[in-house]
């Protein structure tokens, strides 16, 4: 089994700038990705970007890219997501995710585990 524990989220302007932290903890593989999706009241839940945790090869969604970063410290088991230039579309549950790879983690279908979630609300 894996756990995987959010924080960073808040209340944030919009322009600024958070970061989340993802820890994940129980039995690992040899290989594995790692992604961030997001859910807005009202929406489906949506890819945002994912790492392959050897491979350290990013992608993102459109609606990120150029504002979002996605990292990982393999010592702390710790995936990152940096977020800058924020607006009020970007209001949503984020939520931490793994997969078998960063092909097949982007799609619902393709995460094997979950965290719980944690909000960010980005008032204009």
């Amino acid at each position: 089994q894996v756990q995987l524990v959010e924080s960073g989220g808040g209340l944030v302007l919009a322009g600024g700038s958070l970061r989340l932290s993802c820890a994940a903890s129980g039995r690992t593989f040899s290989t594995y990705a790692m992604a961030w999706f997001r859910q807005a009241p009202g929406k489906e839940r949506e890819f945002v970007a994912c790492i392959g945790w050897t491979s350290g090869i990013t992608y993102y969604a459109d609606s990120v890219k150029g504002r979002f970063t996605i990292s990982r410290d393999k010592a702390k088991n710790t995936v990152y997501l940096q977020m800058n230039s924020l607006s009020p579309e970007d209001t949503a549950g984020y939520y931490c995710a793994r997969g078998s790879n960063i092909v097949t983690v982007r799609a619902l279908s393709g995460v094997d585990y979950w965290g719980q979630g944690t909000q960010v609300t980005v008032s204009s």
